[in-house]
């Protein structure tokens, strides 16, 4: 059985008559009778009842006519679904952000795609990376960006942007006039650090053992304007990207952290060796081209 079976039959249907359906289907009534008698022996059931001057459905006929009309309904509506996404006429979009990445940027980017393709709609989730690999793996994002490394065996990934980290105190710190300071010297100081779900926490926590030390960490948020927060409140000392600092107020300071500099590389992941849909493949490419336009001249 295929859908140009059930089409042929609807209309027979519809119509009570071979001739006037063949006529609407613009083919000849033999091949179209020949075509629902193919049906009736595939089926193993008799369609119309044939003895009477006017033609009309069996029992069998009645039950296949209302299914057909809702497999013939959903099958209009599976081409127009992909007639939409092969134009870029509908579509939906899920992206994974890390709260410290200049969400801005990633907005006017959704912006301009949405100007070119008004039907797309978008879902914009902020996540450490961990969770934001962890909910690509379980198709519940499209593609995000993460803090490298990342797993290669499972993402396919396009890394963007490289910036060091750089200490955050209160403003009467007694680090808050250093223009450095090495890693070792952080050893008795309390830390507000990012919680668990960030990668940025593992970079920081290697620094520090690097240095000889485990870090007290006194607090844990998932947002960095809290962090901030509770550094200017004296409650700890925290590492933030170069990028973050401009936008931190007068309350704190930021000093350069050396031996070890750690290092903020970031990168835009997808799941590796699967199918990404049409929609979300040309807004990656998008997202891409821009980028390396904001980036590459950084």
């Amino acid at each position: 059985m295929d859908i140009k079976q059930l089409q042929y039959f609807i209309e027979v249907a519809r119509l009570n008559s071979f001739t006037r359906a063949a006529d609407h289907l613009f083919v000849t009534q033999p091949a179209i009778s020949k075509m629902i008698k193919n049906l009736e022996e595939e089926l193993g059931v008799v369609l119309f009842n044939r003895s009477r001057k006017k033609l009309t459905l069996t029992d069998a006929g009645r039950v296949l006519y209302e299914q057909a009309k809702i497999i013939d309904k959903a099958f209009h509506q599976l081409e127009t679904e992909l007639e939409n996404i092969s134009h870029l006429k509908k579509g939906h979009i899920r992206i994974g952000l890390p709260p410290l990445i200049n969400s801005l940027f990633f907005s006017t980017i959704m912006g301009q795609f949405h100007k070119e393709y008004p039907g797309i709609t978008f879902e914009l989730v902020e996540d450490g990376s961990k969770k934001i690999e962890e909910n690509i793996i379980d198709d519940k994002l499209d593609f995000g960006v993460i803090v490298l490394p990342t797993n290669q065996e499972l993402f396919d990934c396009h890394p963007f942007m490289k910036e060091e980290l750089m200490l955050i105190v209160d403003s009467e710190h007694r680090l808050a006039d250093k223009t450095k300071i090495p890693m070792a010297e952080l050893e008795h100081e309390n830390f507000v650090f990012f919680n668990k779900d960030f990668a940025l926490r593992d970079r920081i926590v290697a620094a520090c053992t690097k240095s000889g030390f485990k870090p007290s960490i006194i607090s844990e948020s998932s947002q960095w304007e809290f962090i901030e927060e509770m550094v200017a409140s004296k409650l700890g000392v925290t590492l933030l990207p170069k990028s973050t600092c401009e936008y931190l107020d007068e309350r704190v300071k930021a000093v350069k952290v050396t031996d070890p500099s750690i290092s903020w590389d970031l990168a835009i992941i997808w799941k590796k060796d699967y199918y990404i849909s049409y929609v979300a493949k040309e807004f990656l490419q998008f997202t891409k081209d821009r980028i390396s336009l904001k980036y590459d001249n950084h």
